[in-house]
C-alpha cells in the first residue's frame, strides 16, 4: 500500500482553516447540558471508536451495520461515520466512477445505491493519519436512513459533507448558509 504524502495544494488547504477547537468562536452556540459543540472538535481531524451500534438503511435494506466502526471529529462539521468493509453488503454498491479529495484524509472514491447518485464513498488512499480507515465505508444520510445507536440522524447541512448530526450536536455546522469562510 502506498501512503499519500500532502501536496502543497493540500498544504494550502489545510492552513486556510480559522479555528482548530482550541477555543469557540464568538457565534458558536455554547453546548447546554448533555449536548456536544462541533467547534470542541480537533483540526487536523481524530477518529475514535463510535461506541454506538451504526446502521445505514435503504428501502428495506440494511446496506451497512456495525458495533466496530468509528468516527472521523473535525472543527465545525458533524462527525462522519466510517464501517469497517466487513460490515457493509457491498454488493449493493457500485462505484460511481467519480472521485474526490480531502485535505485530511485521503482520495474516496464515489458509491451508489439503488437510485441514490450519490450514497456515500470509501476511502481507497490515505494520508499516513488515516491509514487505519483505508477501505471503510461512510454514507450521507441524506438519502439514506441512517442511525446512531436508535437515533434516526439528519444530514449535515449544505449537502456536500457526510456528516451525521446527531440531536445533541450544537454548532453552527459547517454546510449552512454563510459558512463558506470558515
Amino acid at each position: 500500500m502506498q501512503l499519500l504524502i500532502p501536496t502543497p495544494d493540500v498544504v494550502r488547504a489545510r492552513e486556510k482553516w480559522r479555528y482548530f477547537g482550541q477555543e469557540r468562536p464568538a457565534f458558536a452556540v455554547p453546548p447546554g447540558s448533555g449536548q456536544i459543540s462541533v467547534w470542541d472538535f480537533p483540526r487536523p481531524p481524530r477518529i475514535e471508536d463510535a461506541r454506538a451500534r451504526l446502521r445505514v438503511e435503504s428501502s428495506d435494506r440494511i446496506i451497512a451495520e456495525t458495533t466496530r466502526g468509528v468516527r472521523v471529529l473535525e472543527t465545525a462539521g458533524a462527525p462522519t461515520y466510517y464501517f469497517p468493509p466487513e460490515d457493509v453488503d457491498s454488493g449493493l454498491l457500485k462505484r460511481t466512477g467519480s472521485a474526490f479529495r480531502c485535505e485530511w484524509k485521503g482520495i474516496s472514491d464515489e458509491i451508489a445505491i439503488e437510485q441514490s447518485e450519490r450514497s456515500g464513498w470509501v476511502l481507497r488512499q490515505v494520508y499516513a493519519e488515516f491509514e487505519a480507515l483505508l477501505g471503510w465505508f461512510a454514507f450521507y444520510p441524506r438519502d439514506l436512513r441512517c442511525f446512531v445507536g436508535n437515533e434516526h440522524v439528519g444530514a449535515q447541512p449544505g449537502g456536500y459533507y457526510g456528516g451525521w448530526v446527531t440531536a445533541d450536536l450544537v454548532g453552527p455546522i459547517k454546510g449552512e448558509p454563510g459558512s463558506g469562510g470558515w
